[in-house]
């Protein structure tokens, strides 16, 4: 299959800068994520202590854009009600990395519920690290338009992109053609 891919999404930065976003982005992360499960490293780094190295670095590149995520969120659906919170990295009781970034509002923490949770995490016994939500498994489907439509792109992306790395975590790498072929980026 032959897929144009030069159109891209501009996207405000944390530093309020347009970055083009290409829209294969999500593809690339994978290729990286998978080559590093072929090769053995994440990113250029080998060791446990050179991995968390860059766990924090990217940490620490996310912390701008959750936040700004949980803020839209806040203004958008809570209409400014919530509360936004970050934990930087923290060592989680098993001896990985975790960092959080939620958002809590007074109809959730008065039901006890999670609050809205975006987590980057390297579990101690994980070859490299990985987002998560707090409860993230369907997705609603409201679309009526042609608009609508196009505009859960990103999410179609985002729900692809999490299902094939959760059959890669079923088996194994070599079920990605690029990633056996050499193809893709690593």
């Amino acid at each position: 299959m032959t897929t144009d891919t030069t159109d891209t999404t501009g996207t405000t930065g944390a530093t309020g800068a347009t970055a083009v976003v290409p829209e294969t982005a999500h593809l690339d992360a994978l290729e990286r994520h998978f080559g590093d499960l072929r090769d053995g490293t994440h990113g250029d780094a080998v060791s446990r202590q050179a991995k968390e190295r860059l766990f924090r670095e990217a940490v620490a590149l996310l912390d701008p854009y959750a936040l700004r995520v949980l803020e839209e969120f806040d203004e958008g659906m809570l209409e400014g009600t919530g509360t936004v919170g970050a934990t930087g990295v923290t060592r989680t009781a098993d001896g990985g990395l975790a960092a959080l970034w939620t958002l809590s509002w007074p109809e959730q923490t008065g039901t006890g519920i999670q609050p809205i949770t975006l987590m980057a995490y390297y579990g101690s016994g994980f070859h490299h690290p990985h987002l998560r939500g707090a409860t993230v498994a369907d997705w609603p489907l409201n679309v009526f338009t042609e608009e609508q439509a196009a505009a859960e792109v990103p999410t179609l992306r985002a729900i692809a992109s999490a299902d094939l790395h959760n059959l890669v975590f079923q088996r194994d790498f070599r079920i990605v053609p690029s990633i056996v072929s050499g193809g893709g980026e690593a």
